[in-house]
């Protein structure tokens, strides 16, 4: 049995998408990220950390997937903004410019950990002050890393993506099926050579 540990339903359409199946499990994770620890490191440790609540919370027992996505400006961690006002912060400093977006998949059971790390880049063309007043009143940046939703809106903003794009959603598709094959949760891929 595989379990997703997400309060996200973006990850959990995504997750769907690969016809697997699955339940939810809510966990609790803190998304601090500790004094110098690099960007990489730290999306990392909170998937990882994610995935290891839920399988703690489903008894010890199956597969758990745990992911964590943030969006990197230098290295500067844009997390979920705290309001409005943070949101618009982000934007700003986003805009006109190419930023990362870090999208970590583990997949652990009792015995196994497997994992996966997602890097994009994106870059914003220059949004206008108003632009993102319009872009906050639609709400849409509420529980959104760097406070946008590629998926949404703010799709306008991106004038080049170079990644994944589910991977900025918040969970990559490619890696993350990958790991499932792994597993023997999914079929393994075909070499692509016909019958």
């Amino acid at each position: 049995m595989l379990r997703l540990a997400s309060k996200s339903p973006r990850r959990r359409e995504l997750l769907a998408q690969l016809a697997v199946d699955f339940e939810v499990i809510d966990v609790d994770v803190p998304e601090v990220r500790a004094a110098a620890e690099p960007p990489r490191d730290y999306v990392l440790r909170v998937a990882a950390d994610k995935a290891a609540a839920g399988l703690a919370a489903a008894g010890g027992a199956g597969w758990c997937l745990g992911s964590d996505t943030e969006v990197v400006l230098e290295d500067r961690v844009f997390g979920k903004p705290a309001d409005a006002g943070e949101a618009a912060a982000m934007l700003a400093a986003l805009a006109g410019r190419t930023h990362q977006v870090l999208s970590s998949v583990w997949l652990v059971s009792p015995t196994r950990r497997l994992q996966a790390l997602c890097e994009s880049r994106v870059r914003f063309d220059a949004v206008t002050d108003a632009r993102i007043a319009d872009y906050l009143a639609c709400g849409e940046w509420r529980g959104k890393a760097g406070g946008y939703a590629i998926q949404g809106r703010a799709a306008a903003f991106v004038a080049h993506l170079d990644g994944s794009y589910s991977g900025v959603m918040g969970l990559p598709l490619f890696e993350t099926a990958a790991l499932l094959r792994e597993a023997g949760l999914l079929p393994a891929a075909s070499n692509g050579q016909g019958a």
